[in-house]
């Protein structure tokens, strides 16, 4: 989040198919790298090897069997839709109302990056420590919405550096909320947990462009507000869920 858009950026300038080409490659070397050096955590295998395993809807239906992880999980599901906000819509987002151009864009995503980065780092453990996980869930999502509530009515491009603070401290309730999920699973079911996880993560990665874009080319007409104001309502549908939620069980 801090090098890609600026290798993006310049590798960009040379030709449009070269930020393809670098992704690849680093791809490539990721794979040889996870190949040769990265080692086995699950040293004994417990289960006989299955097809059953690659059905993409097992690990669902797994998690839906155990009632406390299908209320984190929709939790999780929310948070990473409200995420497919910025990731949709910011290019379009500050060149229609900032007028920034492609290299300003690629600079206040460095910007993110690197705040955000620095707060998952160094914040999220501090504020586990401070407020416990459930607290620090509530903080990140109530920081990430008010973070959208403002820039949907920022004005002037400078504006928007204040309020990256705000979104990076969003970025500290989803390391809690994993470390809660993680918590409520044997060792061994870790793996299936995580996998969860990213097909979670890549459904919002379907639906919420859709959605997100679908939103605002309605409201672009009229003001380019909405889809903020929209995003950061859906972190409310996360409160009932959490409200039954206890402290001792949370």
């Amino acid at each position: 989040m801090i090098a890609g858009p600026s290798i993006g950026g310049l590798v960009g300038t040379i030709s449009p198919r070269a930020p393809f080409i670098v992704a690849a490659a680093l791809n490539g070397f990721n794979l040889l790298v996870g190949y040769f050096l990265l080692p086995e955590s699950h040293l004994k295998t417990t289960k006989a090897i299955s097809t059953a395993i690659l059905n993409p809807l097992t690990s669902l239906r797994w998690a839906y069997s155990l009632k406390i992880l299908t209320s984190l999980m929709a939790v999780f599901f929310i948070i990473q839709l409200v995420g497919q906000v910025p990731a949709t819509l910011w290019v379009l987002f500050c060149e229609e109302r900032f007028h920034w151009d492609a290299m300003i864009i690629g600079l206040s995503l460095t910007w993110f990056g690197l705040l955000h980065a620095t707060a998952q780092a160094f914040l999220t453990g501090r504020m586990t420590k401070w407020l416990g996980e459930k607290g620090t869930l509530l903080f990140g999502m109530s920081a990430d919405g008010f973070g959208y509530l403002l820039l949907a009515f920022a004005t002037e491009g400078w504006m928007v550096l204040p309020i990256m603070f705000l979104l990076a401290l969003g970025g500290i309730g989803t390391p809690a909320l994993q470390a809660v999920l993680s918590n409520k699973v044997k060792e061994e079911d870790q793996g299936q947990l995580q996998g969860c996880l990213a097909s979670l993560t890549s459904c919002t990665s379907i639906i919420g462009p859709l959605v997100c874009s679908t939103v605002y080319l309605a409201t672009l007409a009229t003001w380019t507000g909405y889809i903020w104001i929209a995003g950061a309502a859906l972190y409310l549908v996360c409160i009932p869920r959490l409200y039954r939620l206890t402290v001792t069980r949370f």
